[in-house]
């Protein structure tokens, strides 16, 4: 569970992200782990791709809806649960959202810098596996 301080951290820095950095994020996994392209058979996955800015925008835009309900993440994401359990049969234990979670950590320490402190990368540790962990939920 993250703590109050935390939770503070969290809110403090993802005010200061973009929604491209979602994107980017997507591209790094996939250059670093190329197997995760098997995900997304359906999207034109080179450099700089309208489908994958797109898509990221989307991961960009459920992570702030996470963060302004970090105290009730089962709720706040439950359509987004649901979507990946039902309609796109996507199962994320298996996805690799560790993979996806530290890319956009990364992605946050370039673009953040000295704001991106050893505090902030743990929190956001947490914060990233519990996002998980509930989209994972309807498939226990």
């Amino acid at each position: 569970m993250l703590s109050a301080e935390e939770k503070k951290l969290i809110q403090s820095v993802w005010a200061k992200t973009q929604e491209d950095f979602g994107g980017e994020a997507l591209c790094r996994m996939f250059v670093s782990c190329p197997q995760t392209k098997t995900y997304f058979p359906h999207f034109d996955l080179s450099p700089g791709s309208a489908q994958v800015k797109a898509h990221g925008k989307k991961v960009m835009n459920a992570l702030s809806t996470a963060v302004k309900n970090v105290d009730n993440l089962s709720q706040a994401l439950s359509e987004l649960s649901n979507l990946h359990a039902y309609n796109l049969r996507v199962d994320p234990p298996c996805f690799p959202l560790q993979l996806l979670s530290q890319s956009l950590q990364v992605v946050l320490a370039v673009h953040l810098g000295k704001d991106y402190t050893p505090e902030v990368h743990s929190a956001f540790d947490k914060f990233l596996s519990a996002v998980a962990a509930v989209l994972s939920e309807k498939y226990r």
